[in-house]
């Protein structure tokens, strides 16, 4: 009985959170922090916008900001342009942060993730909290606000 109580206090201490692949890591970002996930088409441009944006689509009647998370974490361009992103909504304004693949949703407690490696990238680094270990691979956590600001600073540029 003391097993599964134990059990019981873990599930209820975990996080979730939805994780994708870029450029052939895998990350996730806490589930409670995305709107949803959507197909970006018909993105339409936006002249003299700043690199890392891709432009503006409308999903449902709202405008969304489409992001290229490649060029805001320092990735080379994909051979095809992504397909999914991940909308997040900062500050009443929906993003949407394109990824190459979609994972599945992980659920973890804060026990059993590990800090971040030292030897990440510098801009993999400054928002990365932690890594959890799946049945697949390593994912790395993000901290959203990490990398909004991240998006912040570059877009300001």
């Amino acid at each position: 009985m003391t097993k599964s109580l134990s059990r019981n206090a873990l599930l209820d201490e975990a996080d979730g959170f939805v994780t994708a692949r870029l450029a052939g890591h895998w990350f996730a970002l806490p589930i409670s922090a995305v709107h949803e996930v959507f197909l970006l088409s018909r993105i339409t441009t936006v002249p003299q916008s700043p690199p890392g944006i891709i432009g503006v689509l409308n999903l449902r009647g709202r405008i969304v900001t489409a992001l290229d998370t490649r060029q805001i974490l320092g990735f080379p361009r994909a051979e095809k342009p992504s397909t999914m992103a991940i909308g997040i909504e900062r500050h009443g304004e929906l993003f949407g942060l394109a990824v190459d693949e979609m994972g599945d949703v992980l659920t973890s407690v804060a026990a059993e993730r590990e800090p971040a490696p030292m030897n990440l990238d510098r801009r993999w680094r400054e928002i990365v909290t932690g890594v959890q270990r799946s049945d697949k691979h390593l994912v790395l956590i993000v901290a959203v606000d990490r990398l909004f600001d991240g998006v912040t600073s570059l877009v300001a540029a």
